[in-house]
């Protein structure tokens, strides 16, 4: 677990005088991304308080910046706002994980169905980069790039189906179970994981070859898996922590 705020490698300074709205954008960008990332990766205990004056200092910044960025992760269902006594970790049960997975499994196997039928060369092109970026990742043990790249990749086929009703109801199903997803990839000493990435190969070929029907359920059945080991983490923490790379 880390004690620091993830370094996305961009310094986070306040906006210069005359940098106006683009700057401060830039900056609640910035810090939105990297308190993301902190509480995702389990930094914060299920239902633990936010520490708001030690994110602060890591981030170097005012209170009010803090706050905007938590009233974001709070609409994306990663922690709950309480009134006049600062925020919390949301925290899930397993009948939440058992519905909310079930829900994404639906989502993005009809995502998969939608972006065999409108997907472009281009954007298959795309997706692979990311399937190798993602293995790289992997091979080296990078839970965060190899989360990051995952993510993008699953978000790709979400904006490939050319259907903004389900890319608005998949982003708010999807901030609510991203702190579990990343977790459950640490479930059984890292056996998902690997199961994780021979899945991701299925997804890729069904995607390269428009197998509509195959994609759907091939996604389908990935979500249920997730939805497996996030339970296992959930139920046997002593089992999920993550391990040194």
């Amino acid at each position: 677990m880390k004690s620091a705020i993830p370094d996305t490698g961009v310094p986070i300074t306040p906006p210069a005088g005359n940098g106006g709205d683009r700057q401060e954008a830039s900056l609640h960008g910035e810090i939105l991304l990297r308190l993301r990332d902190y509480v995702v990766e389990g930094n914060i205990p299920e239902g633990g308080r936010v520490p708001e004056r030690q994110l602060c200092e890591m981030l170097g910044i005012s209170r009010t910046p803090l706050r905007e960025a938590l009233k974001v992760l709070a609409a994306e269902g990663l922690i709950e706002l309480l009134p006049n006594r600062g925020a919390r970790v949301r925290q899930l049960s397993q009948r939440d994980l058992e519905e909310l997975f079930d829900v994404m499994a639906g989502l993005e196997s009809l995502a998969g169905r939608l972006a065999c039928e409108a997907i472009t060369d281009a954007e298959i092109t795309a997706i692979e980069q990311l399937h190798y970026e993602m293995y790289g990742r992997y091979l080296h043990r990078d839970m965060h790039g190899y989360f990051q790249a995952n993510q993008r990749i699953h978000e790709s086929i979400v904006a490939a189906a050319r259907n903004e009703t389900l890319k608005t109801v998949y982003a708010n199903f999807a901030g609510r179970i991203r702190r579990i997803r990343y977790s459950a990839n640490f479930a059984r000493k890292r056996q998902r994981w690997a199961e994780a990435m021979r899945e991701h190969e299925a997804i890729l070929d069904a995607l390269r070859r428009r197998a509509a029907s195959e994609l759907s359920d091939i996604l389908f059945q990935h979500l249920r898996n997730k939805r497996t080991a996030a339970i296992e983490h959930l139920t046997e923490p002593q089992e999920g922590a993550p391990a040194s790379p």
